[in-house]
């Protein structure tokens, strides 16, 4: 992780850290990179999966080549917000089964946030993050 980015996980707040990201994430000045919300579209134009799982799996490799194109890595990413249509218990485990994996140990600031719609009526799921940029 860049010595420019703190992660806490204050002991007055619940601690964020025991399911994979942090309460609080401290960035110094440096280049951020604002990466619109991944949904499960790939470039070649083939047509988005219909499991939630399968749109996730295609959403996180989305991330990771976004953070490819910018030189950065999981553990440069400053905050996540997570958009899923059918928010439930079984649908946020599995985010975060991906996303644990992805972020290979970065605990970034993260949120999620059920909704009506995305862009499309066949997405369920879309993440944005904000990266310090290498």
């Amino acid at each position: 992780m860049s010595d420019t980015l703190q992660r806490l996980n204050p002991i007055e707040l619940p601690d964020a850290g025991k399911i994979g990201y942090s309460q609080i994430s401290i960035v110094e000045p440096k280049r951020l990179a604002f990466v619109s919300g991944q949904v499960a579209w790939g470039a070649d134009g083939t047509p988005t999966p219909t499991t939630f799982s399968e749109q996730t799996a295609l959403v996180v490799r989305n991330l990771e080549r976004a953070l490819e194109a910018i030189g950065s890595m999981p553990h440069d990413i400053v905050q996540m917000r997570i958009y899923v249509t059918d928010l439930t218990d079984e649908t946020l485990s599995e985010a975060m089964k991906q996303l644990t994996v992805f972020l290979n140990g970065a605990r970034p600031s993260l949120t999620g946030v059920g909704v009506a719609k995305l862009a499309s009526p066949d997405l369920q799921i879309e993440i944005e993050m904000v990266v310090q940029a290498a």
